[in-house]
């Protein structure tokens, strides 16, 4: 089967690439891949996105999108991509399923997973106490302390950006020695309402429902201490799911797509990027859309200019 465009992920970026697409009247499909709708839904309840005053479900957001991608005609298939053979056109998509799919344009939105801790009852508490982003729902423990692990440049912003709202800030980290730049450290430890848990190690989530505490290791005495917390903010990095691409399409050193400019383009005509899988910095669901919204303007371009 022949597609104007094959999308390989369905987060927000991908759905809002089919959406623009099959306004133009193109013709595409989206590879949904390990995780159908990416890391939004994750998220109970989104409250930063355009058109919901009253907040909505992650999970109920990528359905709205998914159902008004399919209004302009997308198609999903659950699958995972294997291999790309990027010197023919058309493409040519190979699939876990072994079934082959040509496309005469690619637009990567595969997003970057976050990475956890894999504790004991980690997992189950993901959007109920345990989140991977300070920034979509650091709001919601307004006057409530929080943990954030890490040690890096990361969890030094994210405890810094928390303190807006959370009364107090731990910071956990297993080693003596913290990894973040003297000036991301030296802006923590200038904060009053940040505390440290230095040379312990996360053993296992506390929850009755939703998070109440932390188990911890003291990494000198090997004794495991409780720590009551009403949020858990695991900060050790994200992993852009770029694997599959193989050696063709650029990357930067984390992993990233390059795109040109403020462009969709990657160094491969006909291949496009959007949302988290190029952005390590902004990392939102607004951000995706619109960067979504750009890879199908760009292919749209591309199949003009090349009379396909």
């Amino acid at each position: 089967m022949l597609y104007d465009s094959v999308i390989i992920g369905s987060g927000p970026a991908g759905l809002t690439a089919a959406i623009y697409l099959g306004r133009a009247g193109l013709k595409s499909i989206i590879i949904n891949g390990m995780e159908p709708g990416g890391q939004l839904t994750t998220t109970t309840e989104v409250e930063n996105f355009p058109g919901f005053p009253e907040g909505i479900d992650g999970s109920q957001l990528i359905e709205n999108i998914k159902s008004q991608a399919k209004k302009f005609g997308a198609e999903f298939l659950q699958a995972q991509v294997k291999e790309i053979e990027y010197n023919e056109r058309p493409f040519k998509i190979h699939l876990d399923n072994k079934n082959i799919i040509e496309a005469k344009t690619i637009i990567v939105s595969t997003g970057a997973s976050a990475r956890y801790l894999g504790i004991e009852n980690e997992k189950e508490n993901i959007g109920r106490g345990v989140s991977a982003c300070a920034t979509c729902d650091g709001f919601f423990y307004r006057g409530k302390e929080v943990v954030v692990i890490g040690g890096g440049d990361t969890a030094m912003e994210e405890a810094t950006f928390l303190t807006r709202f959370a009364t107090k800030v731990t910071i956990v980290h297993r080693r003596d020695e913290l990894r973040a730049s003297a000036i991301m450290q030296k802006r923590a430890k200038d904060n009053e309402k940040i505390a440290w848990k230095l040379n312990y190690t996360p053993k296992k989530v506390l929850s009755d429902g939703k998070v109440t505490g932390i188990e911890l290791i003291n990494n000198k005495t090997g004794k495991t201490e409780v720590l009551k917390t009403d949020g858990i903010f695991v900060a050790i990095g994200r992993n852009p799911n770029t694997k599959f691409l193989g050696n063709a399409v650029e990357l930067d050193k984390s992993g990233y797509i390059l795109t040109k400019g403020k462009s969709s383009k990657t160094n491969i005509p006909g291949i496009f990027a959007a949302g988290d899988v190029c952005d390590a910095r902004y990392q939102q669901a607004i951000v995706a859309s619109g960067n979504g919204a750009i890879a199908a303007l760009d292919a749209e371009e591309y199949l003009v200019e090349h009379s396909l």
